[in-house]
């Protein structure tokens, strides 16, 4: 079993709304890797970068991606950062990546520099959403097997691109 389809990208992006509405329009089920951490940890996810800092969240992180793409196989919504783990990188080889892309200022917009969203918090949200986008962009395109810009764009035309670039590339 493996998934039909794996989302990543910044925050912002629209992993899982878009990835919902992609498993909606494929007929197949939809899995949050961010879900599967609170789950595991019986925490919010601030809660434990609060708590138990970012490599403990990390370390949960990628064993929760690890089995997912091993147990699902819908599409597979993962975190911002999960593409920071080599370990993660070399497993999503084998698998078709789906890309989304957001711009600084539309990813700022959606995502409201959000509390929620533990490394967007701080002093300078902004800057911040930068550097983790200059850090990620050469990682996501690394393990991308398609590259969908989400800039604006609403939901449901990000999925119909998503299937044409997937039947095409079939």
């Amino acid at each position: 079993m493996s998934p039909k389809a794996v989302v990543v990208g910044p925050p912002g992006a629209g992993k899982t709304t878009v990835g919902e509405l992609l498993a909606d329009k494929l007929g197949v089920p939809f899995r949050d890797v961010d879900a599967d951490i609170v789950e595991l940890a019986g925490k919010p996810i601030a809660d434990i970068f609060t708590d138990d800092g970012e490599a403990e969240f990390r370390r949960i992180e990628g064993e929760a991606v690890a089995r997912a793409l091993l147990e699902h196989d819908g599409v597979l919504a993962l975190g911002g950062g999960a593409v920071l783990a080599e370990s993660t990188r070399k497993l999503l080889a084998e698998h078709t990546v789906v890309f989304l892309n957001v711009g600084m200022a539309e990813g700022v917009r959606r995502t409201g520099l959000s509390t929620a969203r533990p490394l967007l918090a701080g002093v300078n949200p902004r800057a911040t959403f930068r550097a983790l986008l200059d850090a990620r962009l050469p990682l996501y395109r690394e393990v991308a097997t398609v590259e969908i810009d989400t800039d604006k764009h609403e939901p449901a035309g990000i999925v119909d691109e998503v299937v044409k670039a997937l039947t095409e590339g079939s």
